[in-house]
């Protein structure tokens, strides 16, 4: 199951978030061959999260990673289509999106769920590392092995919640000259 809700953060939480995005640069962090400009997540904020998640979910939720993160014109511009079968060691059971920066573009954009052309709409749970390895790095960038499902649009203070093992990326691939800011966490339920 798929959720979104609008206005997720009261005012004074995002302005405080919005005001610690402003107050340093991000960091480039590489991950295989694929660089990422990221923020840590303050641990307030991820433990809010958490929180706040614990009941919409009414389960305990565990963070396994959070972190914010930014897209520009120049920076991220690959599609890098995936699902998250292993952050840090660990199988999440979903993954999050929170819109932080301001809508710049008019045309659609957000967060794409894709299906691939042999495995549809997420990644099949007995596929190994090496299988997921291999499919990634060759089928993340090309289209044609790709339908797009849907479109979640992006608007700020918009939090998307989906199972990890669902295909998806940003839409599209390139953002704007202000930066595509958004908050990611991977979690787990107790």
């Amino acid at each position: 199951m798929i959720y979104v809700i609008d206005d997720f953060l009261d005012s004074a939480i995002f302005n405080a978030a919005t005001t610690y995005l402003h107050s340093g640069p991000f960091v480039k962090n590489t991950s295989g061959e694929k660089d990422f400009y990221i923020k840590e997540s303050p641990d307030d904020f991820t433990q809010y999260m958490v929180d706040r998640l614990t009941v919409i979910e009414n389960r305990q939720v565990v963070n396994i990673l959070s972190f914010f993160r930014e897209a520009t014109d120049e920076l991220d511009v690959a599609w890098r289509i995936h699902s998250d079968l292993n952050i840090k060691g660990e199988k999440p059971d979903r993954a999050l999106v929170l819109y932080m920066s301001p809508r710049e573009l008019e045309d659609l954009h957000g967060t794409a769920l894709w299906e691939h052309n042999h495995y549809g709409r997420e990644i099949p749970k007995g596929i190994t590392d090496e299988e997921y390895d291999s499919m990634i790095s060759v089928d993340a960038e090309d289209l044609e092995r790709w339908r797009l499902s849907s479109v979640i649009g992006y608007e700020r203070n918009r939090l998307i919640s989906y199972p990890s093992s669902y295909f998806h990326s940003k839409y599209p691939n390139v953002s704007w000259k202000e930066g595509r800011q958004v908050f990611v966490m991977f979690y787990k339920f107790n």
